[in-house]
């Protein structure tokens, strides 16, 4: 009973270390290459559970088709106008021929090894081409970045086309300087920097006198209209004013002279004013009732009594 059990489990031992050698998986992000003594015999692009001849007589080679990311070390390059730059940049690359791959890099590892010559040396022959200041500036229309990045990543993606993978982007991920210079592209930096914004200054200066200009003209015709207005209305006022007071003289010429004249005191009569006026001044004729009583008194009276004739005549 032993034996047979025995017998059974290295049945199933057997049938399993056979099944890993003849069944093997695809996934999805990969395809794969069945070998047979080295020489590739089949390549399958599609996911699924297939079927080989045990090892050693063929073996399954698995690559990886996802989006790779490979990172371009720190390298100093020349611009046009012969200004030293650092950059550290990145690339993402495919697998799009995973035979032709398979028979010339043969790995990732492989790969990434031809992408740092060819990204360095198109990095080097497109930023030869443009100057510092159309890379790195905040004028839009000047700038280049995006261009140069693009025409790299196109020379490159042509050049990988022979090793069966292709570079579909490359990015930066830093621009610097060498250390060296960096203090003189500081200044030219803050020089332009600072016409910028003296440019600004000067622009807005400018809109602001433009500005305080329209405000003084429409603030002097608003005032020019305001006194205008104001004019007609005192003298609309003044005109009534005055029919008022003829009017009123009219009606009861010793009233109005009574108020005038109070109105006067009113005006320059207070407890610190101090008047020295003639006795007969019209101004005392309503303070001092005694002047009013003596210019009663030397105003000439009509005689009511009328003379009679001399009927005694001789």
């Amino acid at each position: 009973m032993k034996l047979f059990r025995n017998l059974v489990l290295f049945l199933i031992a057997l049938v399993f270390l056979a099944a890993n050698l003849v069944f093997f998986q695809v996934d999805a992000t990969e395809n794969a290459i069945v070998t047979q003594f080295g020489q590739p015999v089949r390549v399958i692009t599609s996911p699924g559970l297939y079927v080989k001849l045990p090892d050693p007589i063929q073996s399954v080679t698995h690559i990886n088709i996802q989006l790779s990311v490979f990172n371009l070390p720190q390298t100093e390059f020349l611009t046009a106008d012969k200004k030293n730059i650092v950059l550290e940049a990145y690339a993402t690359w495919k697998v799009t021929d995973p035979l032709l791959f398979l028979k010339s890099v043969r790995d990732p590892i492989g790969a990434e090894t031809r992408l740092a010559d060819m990204i360095a040396s198109e990095l080097g022959v497109a930023l030869g081409q443009v100057e510092l200041s159309q890379l790195v500036t905040v004028n839009t229309e000047q700038l280049k970045l995006s261009n140069t990045l693009n025409t790299v990543a196109q020379a490159s993606a042509s050049r990988t086309e022979q090793y069966g993978f292709t570079v579909t982007d490359v990015r930066l991920k830093q621009l610097t300087f060498p250390q060296a210079n960096l203090t003189s592209v500081f200044q030219r930096m803050k020089a332009e920097r600072e016409a910028i914004a003296r440019q600004f200054r000067s622009e807005g200066t400018e809109q602001a006198a433009k500005i305080r200009a329209a405000a003084d003209t429409e603030r002097a015709q608003i005032l020019a209209d305001a006194n205008q207005k104001a004019a007609e209305i005192r003298g609309q006022a003044d005109a009534e004013a005055i029919a008022t007071y003829a009017a009123a003289f009219g009606k009861d010429p010793e009233f109005y002279q009574f108020l005038r004249t109070l109105q006067s005191y009113e005006v320059f009569v207070d407890g610190n004013t101090t008047l020295i006026l003639p006795s007969n001044s019209e101004l005392l004729r309503y303070l001092n009732p005694s002047i009013t009583n003596l210019q009663e008194t030397n105003s000439p009276q009509t005689d009511s009594t009328t003379p009679t004739s001399d009927s005694g005549s001789n």
